[in-house]
């Protein structure tokens, strides 16, 4: 973790202005974008910190929908996946506006029930590139694409696949 600057505090946690909920580190939050016709910013907290004044600043790695990434949404995107970053920024800490959670992708597909607050992530997104890692992942069926969890997928009794 980096050093924090003079006259700034690490702070363990700080609770979202009109809620009782705690964001620590790690932590991943939901952020009010400045245009209120856009989905919240969903983003994962590294680093809490308050100057001298007490304003506090969160620093960020920022997860990317996938129609905001260089190739834009495709078929087999999922309606709830993100794309984890490699852009960091610092925040305002009272831009924060929930908290949600980011599920591996493996996790999610395994959720009974998928809640406002639940997200996916299998892929990491390199923004100066649109670079992803894993470059590729594995395909289904005979469209041979990659999996939606939003589509219902049936296994052949012939061949296993699904």
């Amino acid at each position: 973790m980096a050093k924090t600057k003079p006259g700034k505090k690490d702070l363990d946690s700080y609770t979202i202005k009109g809620t009782n909920k705690v964001v620590k580190p790690g932590d991943c939050v939901l952020m009010r974008p400045s245009d209120t016709d856009k989905l919240p910013y969903v983003a994962l907290v590294e680093k809490i910190e308050a100057d001298h004044r007490n304003n506090v600043k969160v620093r960020v790695r920022w997860y990317y929908r996938p129609e905001e990434s260089i190739g834009g949404r495709r078929q087999f995107h999922g309606a709830k996946e993100l794309f984890l970053s490699d852009h960091y920024d610092v925040q305002s800490a009272h831009t924060i506006e929930g908290k949600c959670t980011v599920h591996s992708f493996k996790n999610y597909s395994k959720l009974e029930n998928v809640g406002a607050e639940d997200y996916f992530c299998r892929f990491e997104y390199k923004a100066s590139t649109g670079g992803f890692t894993p470059d590729r992942v594995a395909v289904y069926c005979k469209c041979e694409m990659p999996y939606n969890p939003d589509d219902l997928m049936v296994q052949c009794e012939g061949c296993k696949d699904w």
